[in-house]
């Protein structure tokens, strides 16, 4: 199970997954490994240690790891909008800080501005020295986007880093299924599965694919779709929901300023 840090970690329901994934590795906060099923543990740690890091934000908004702390505890607890806010301007602040970026990247994808995302993401690789874990991720987003040639071609750098790496496998998987080549989704998304047999949203991927393969299954339950909408619909959820994203009302989609602005 991945280790919380930064109160980007275990959180009940949809967690953040790759967010605290991501964010661990670059600030080297802890050792981490593929994501696995999810305890009340991590909500518990985050909700504890909320003040402490509301109080050294505080004191210190200028910081950029008590910025990543405190967006990370408010997104830990719901509060997207607010984290997203506050890792905006710790970027203006520190435009070539690889946490801040990374932080910011992944909370700009979480609330559903894709492109945005990757401008930020592609800035927080250290140079010469791509990171595998925010290649996916920004995959992801490309698929996202509808882009699934290009989203192909991240995974791939990711496994070339991290080879048979069962998270970037799992999204290329997913990738292929959207690129509607489910017989390459299927046989990726087992090979993700024999990585990783305790992560059941691969399972759950993997299930997915295969029933959409047969004629005559149920496409699903998106109310108000039509069979095929509805199967790109479910791959679209299935994706986010395995890189702990969501897809906001438009409503709570905030106006982003311009950076340096």
């Amino acid at each position: 199970m991945i280790c919380s840090i930064r109160g980007f970690g275990c959180v009940e329901g949809l967690a953040p997954i790759v967010f605290a994934a991501v964010t661990a590795a670059v600030l080297g906060g802890c050792q981490t490994t593929q994501p696995t099923e999810m305890t009340a543990s991590g909500g518990v740690a985050a909700e504890r240690s909320a003040p402490r890091s509301a109080e050294r934000y505080r004191a210190d908004p200028n910081d950029p790891d008590a910025a990543v702390d405190y967006a990370g505890s408010l997104h830990a607890h719901g509060r997207r909008v607010q984290a997203l806010a506050v890792l905006e301007q710790a970027s203006v602040q520190h435009p070539k800080h690889r946490g801040v970026l990374t932080a910011y990247g992944l909370a700009l994808a979480d609330i559903g501005h894709y492109r945005r995302a990757l401008e930020v993401l592609d800035r927080a690789h250290a140079d010469g020295a791509p990171d595998w874990r925010i290649l996916s991720v920004q995959g992801a987003a490309l698929d996202q986007i509808g882009r699934h040639e290009d989203a192909q071609r991240y995974y791939a750098t990711a496994l070339r880093l991290a080879p048979d790496e069962p998270s970037v496998l799992s999204n290329l998987g997913l990738s292929y299924a959207l690129a509607k080549d489910l017989v390459r989704a299927e046989a990726t998304l087992r090979r993700a599965a024999s990585q990783s047999r305790n992560d059941a949203r691969v399972r759950e991927s993997l299930a997915l694919v295969m029933g959409l393969q047969r004629p005559g299954l149920p496409a699903g339950s998106v109310a108000g779709l039509p069979p095929t909408e509805t199967k790109v619909a479910q791959l679209r959820q299935a994706l986010a929901q395995q890189n702990g994203w969501r897809e906001p009302p438009e409503w709570e989609k905030p106006q982003l300023r311009a950076e340096g602005s």
